[in-house]
Formats: structure tokens, sequence, C-alpha cells
């Protein structure tokens, strides 16, 4: 039996959170400095405890106007102490509720940045593991993020994209780039099931690039998130793959 983690970013303030959650096996919850707060956060985790998700903490760069996706260059101190704080405000909720947080996936400019900037992702891996070592932490397939937290000694969760495109370095085409959306569902489906199945997906040159697939992000406030969501899900249960937190 082959199983797969299907993530998905939730408590940024949209409504479909309760429809889309019946088909993930992972809840990213945001912390509140890119967007949510702590009641979102409260509803998020019993959202996610009542449907068995696992629940994973989203920090991002303290940018609400622009939902985490401008970059910020901090000090060490500073990103450690942005990273943590989230991570802590998350668990202190998740403790209350008597549900386990199970990982940290990095939001948005600050997931982008950590996966190609070595000394960055090791303060965030640093950060993750001292709040609390037994974390996971979810983090671009192959990236800068994935090799300091293994570094750190956390475990890891390699990260695949159903709705984006990639680049020949296995980089995600950034969101500025026409093309950087997958819009069409029967090619976002293609692309999962060659990403799980075969460790690989296909860049937007057409080259085959090899990647590690352990868990796969759909995109809460995409305009088809739903459907996506839906689909993907129905996919997987028809290629007989087991969709599982790790």
């Amino acid at each position: 039996m082959h199983y797969i983690d299907l993530n998905c970013d939730m408590g940024e303030g949209l409504d479909n959170d309760a429809a889309i959650m019946p088909f993930i096996s992972s809840a990213n919850i945001a912390c509140g400095y890119h967007a949510g707060n702590t009641d979102t956060m409260k509803k998020t985790v019993s959202l996610a405890a009542e449907h068995t998700v696992a629940i994973g903490a989203h920090p991002g760069f303290a940018d609400l106007e622009n939902f985490g996706r401008s970059e910020q260059h901090l000090s060490d101190p500073a990103l450690y102490d942005l990273v943590s704080t989230q991570v802590y405000a998350l668990q202190i909720i998740c403790r209350a509720q008597g549900v386990p947080l199970q990982h940290v996936k990095p939001h948005g400019a600050l997931y982008n940045m950590a996966a190609r900037m070595p000394a960055m992702a090791a303060v965030i891996a640093k950060a993750v593991k001292d709040v609390d070592s037994s974390l996971r932490l979810f983090g671009l397939s192959n990236s800068a993020l994935i090799s300091a937290a293994a570094a750190a000694g956390l475990k890891t969760v390699s990260e695949v994209f159903a709705d984006r495109t990639y680049q020949d370095d296995g980089s995600l085409t950034p969101r500025s780039q026409p093309g950087a959306m997958i819009e069409n569902e029967t090619m976002a489906i293609q692309q999962v099931l060659q990403m799980v199945t075969r460790q690989e997906v296909t860049a937007r040159s057409g080259k085959t690039v090899p990647l590690k697939a352990e868990t796969i992000c759909i995109h809460g406030d995409g305009p088809h998130a739903l459907e996506y969501a839906r689909a993907i899900h129905t996919a997987l249960l028809h290629h007989h793959l087991t969709i599982q937190h790790p």
C-alpha cells in the first residue's frame, strides 16, 4: 500500500475551510502574522480535530497587507523569534483543546526564501526544534529547508504542489510570472499522479525533474480550491493511494 499526505493552508480568513477539510489529511493553520487571529486559530484547530486531520503551524512574515508574500530580510534573532512565537502560539491552542501539534510549514515568501537560502533555513529549523523537537518540518522537495531540518535532527516531509508549475531546478515558478498556477483541473491531477507514482515532475520547459513527494499541497485560497481538493482526493483513491498524514 502506498501512502501520501494531502495538505492545505487553513485559517486564512476564507469561507471554504469546513468544505475542504474532509478531503485532506493535514492542515497548515495561519498563526496571525500573515492571516488569521487567535479566534480563527481556535476554530480551525477544532475543525481539524473533528475530521482527524493532522494540525500544523503555518508561520509567515508579519505582512497582513501582502498576505505574507513579500520578501523580508530579518536578522537571525528576529527570524528565530518570528517563527518560534507563531509555532508556540498555535501549540498553546492545541494543548488547550487536547490535540497534538504535529508539523510546521512556513508560508509564502518565508517558505520560498528558506527553500533557496541555507542560512535562513537553518534558523527556521532551529526555531522549530527549540519549540518542540518532535515536530515535522514541511518544505519544498530537494530544498535548503529540507536539508537544514534534517541536519538539525528534525523529521522532514518533502512537499510538492498540485496547482503550481515547476522550473528546471525543481523550484516553483514565481507567482509574478505567467503560467505559475495550474488552472486546469485535469492538468493538476496529471501532475499529482506523476509526482506521487513516479517521483518526478515535468517542468515548464518540458524537462523531467526528479523529486521526493511525501505531501501534496492544495492552496485553499485558489478560486477552485474545493473542486481541486475533491478531484485530487478522488484521483488518489482511484489509483489505490491511501491519503494519510505523515
